[in-house]
């Protein structure tokens, strides 16, 4: 297993069920209902942290036209349901 990995369902959401491993070593997990799934590892990518914050930029695209961004921040490394999220729309 690599020295940072994430293991996280093949179907979930919003952190659900997801564990990692950073290349220190420590371990954050996040419980769930997504307990027989099958699961896929990750090498641990670490988010950026400003202040208490980690943050996560989600992006939305339909076909080729990008659609919306998503910005989502949270104390711990995996963002969940009940994470800050503030969206932002694409116009034309």
């Amino acid at each position: 297993m690599p020295k940072g990995w994430v293991r996280k369902p093949y179907f979930s959401r919003e952190g659900a069920n997801i564990e990692l491993q950073t290349t220190e070593g420590l371990i954050v997990k996040q419980d769930g209902p997504y307990t027989d799934a099958p699961f896929i590892l990750q090498e641990f990518a670490p988010l950026p942290k400003f202040d208490d914050s980690y943050t996560l930029i989600g992006s939305w695209v339909i076909g080729d036209q990008a659609a919306g961004i998503g910005v989502r921040e949270d104390n711990s490394l995996i963002t969940k349901d009940s994470s800050r999220f503030l969206p932002h729309l694409i116009l034309d």
